[in-house]
């Protein structure tokens, strides 16, 4: 009997010696590692990662930065193959972080940072129920962190992040906020993240590619300030030819800002060398582009090459529209039908794009072509030539309710984009008489838009009133996203 007791204290020391081993050594060649994969030089960071393990194999900083190859791959990319293959690992991963001292202010940071990596995977995946509880334990884990280790700066940028999304959870997502049992808050959130983003401290600046990309994305989708968004951006200076992260949230965002020539440009700018992360997200990005300004023959190409070499499912549906849209405006009927067929067929219908995608597939009605015409090149920033094709037309030159609706809309869009305020406004309010109770997005759309030509104005009480009745019209297309773009625009008006 004493001999069995000596023999389990005996692996019970072995196994504390060997656990108190694992340490989190953020090493030069750890934070070089960093910098290449934030640039999406993954196979660079990768190689750097390996050398950092043959030096120390009990150090468990590569396995958080492994996580961000992960990430970036399968956020970027969706091959569920891939999925497959990485899957148990990022589950390993979480399990091996967990035998670090918790004496070390990377060890909850280090769980929260790859929890939350496996919860934006899932949402790529399908996997909505998994992924909420992925991020209640990154929230669990960052909170532990700044409780025990205040000054650590990179709390803030996790913490913060996740104060503003879960601050805006939209009302079809509210069963995902009781699962994190919190409250978040836009402005605080956004303050934790532009303050780390400011900072000198050391992990500040190391981790500026990630504070960049994290902080313009809440700048401009949370806090609706887009023309700062970009303009941070440009302030900051950073390397859109040899960056690729950044590279793409410039691109990204100039394009969903209506900047469609500076979108254009850096991708065509970007380099080209086989050691960055190979994905189709440009010829997405290019594809989208080119339509805007009705370059419909290389926009297709485009698409085209996108969906030869992507595996996902997101935004699958939406994508093969924006493809049938471009036939169509060419008239090869026969090249769009087969287009809108795919989208019954493929994708998936877990973005608000896609379902309305499927809506409108499902409905066999093609929109009517000078209003695509003018939705395309007002998505494109190009609102000169859009109004150049409506501002002629009244409601009386549409036959049914639906185009009346879309035309008061669209032109209240244009005008706004052009800053003509009053007329915006008036031709939001039509689209909110004729649309109200509609299942088209247009109504809370344009409720949306007055909120904020009178949050801009600085009308802050009339702002909510339409924000709120923004959220109030249920039963539409965009539902979701437009209530979290309403609640962030309520939030920003109180201060919350």
């Amino acid at each position: 009997m004493k001999r069995k007791i000596i023999i389990v204290l005996l692996l019970f020391f072995v196994l504390t010696k060997v656990n108190a081993e694992k340490v989190y050594e953020f090493n030069s060649l750890c934070q070089q590692a960093y910098k290449e994969i934030t640039q999406l030089k993954l196979n660079n960071g990768l190689a750097l990662l390996e050398k950092a393990k043959k030096q120390n194999p009990d150090n468990l900083i590569p396995l958080v930065l492994e996580s961000y190859i992960d990430f970036f791959v399968l956020f970027f990319n969706e091959d569920p193959a891939e999925y497959k293959i990485r899957r148990p690992k990022i589950e390993e991963r979480v399990a091996l972080l967990k035998e670090g001292p918790p004496s070390s202010p990377f060890y909850h940071f280090s769980l929260s940072v790859v929890e939350l990596h496996k919860a934006l995977i899932a949402i790529k995946f399908g996997e909505m129920w998994s992924s909420a509880w992925d991020v209640k334990r990154a929230y669990q884990h960052i909170k532990e962190n700044k409780k025990t280790f205040p000054t650590f700066a990179p709390n803030d940028l996790i913490y913060g992040g996740l104060q503003v999304v879960i601050g805006t959870i939209p009302k079809g997502y509210k069963w995902f906020a009781n699962i994190l049992g919190m409250k978040g808050s836009v402005t605080e959130g956004i303050r934790l993240v532009k303050n780390f983003e400011n900072s000198n401290d050391p992990w500040a600046r190391l981790m500026n590619n990630e504070s960049i990309f994290m902080y313009c994305y809440l700048l401009f989708y949370f806090e609706n300030k887009k023309d700062e968004a970009l303009q941070f951006i440009k302030d900051k200076k950073p390397d859109l030819v040899n960056n690729h992260l950044l590279a793409y949230a410039a691109t990204n965002l100039n394009k969903n800002n209506k900047h469609t020539e500076e979108a254009k440009n850096i991708i065509l700018n970007r380099n080209r060398s086989p050691e960055y992360l190979v994905t189709g997200i440009w010829d997405y990005e290019m594809g989208f582009a080119k339509l805007h300004h009705l370059e419909t023959q290389e926009s297709i190409q485009y698409l085209e090459k996108f969906i030869a070499n992507f595996k996902g499912k997101f935004y699958l549906k939406d994508v093969y529209q924006k493809l049938s849209w471009a036939y169509y405006l060419q008239g090869n009927t026969t090249a769009a039908q087969n287009a809108r067929n795919n989208v019954l067929k493929k994708g998936s219908v877990d973005s608000d794009a896609d379902k309305l995608a499927l809506k409108e597939a499902k409905s066999g009605i093609w929109p009517n072509i000078i209003l695509l015409k003018a939705r395309l090149l007002n998505d494109g920033g190009y609102n000169k030539e859009a109004l150049q094709l409506i501002a002629n037309k009244t409601l009386d030159s549409f036959i049914k309710e639906e185009d009346k609706l879309e035309f008061a809309y669209r032109l209240g869009r244009v005008y706004d984009d052009l800053q003509q305020d009053q007329e915006a406004i008036k031709n939001y309010l039509t689209a909110i008489q004729f649309g109200e109770k509609s299942t088209e997005y247009y109504a809370a759309r344009a409720a949306l838009q007055i909120g904020n030509i009178y949050e801009r104005q600085g009308n802050k009480t009339l702002a909510i009133t339409y924000y709120k009745k923004c959220i109030e019209m249920d039963d539409h297309d965009y539902k979701n996203s437009l209530d979290q773009k309403a609640k962030s625009g309520i939030a920003r008006c109180k201060g919350e």
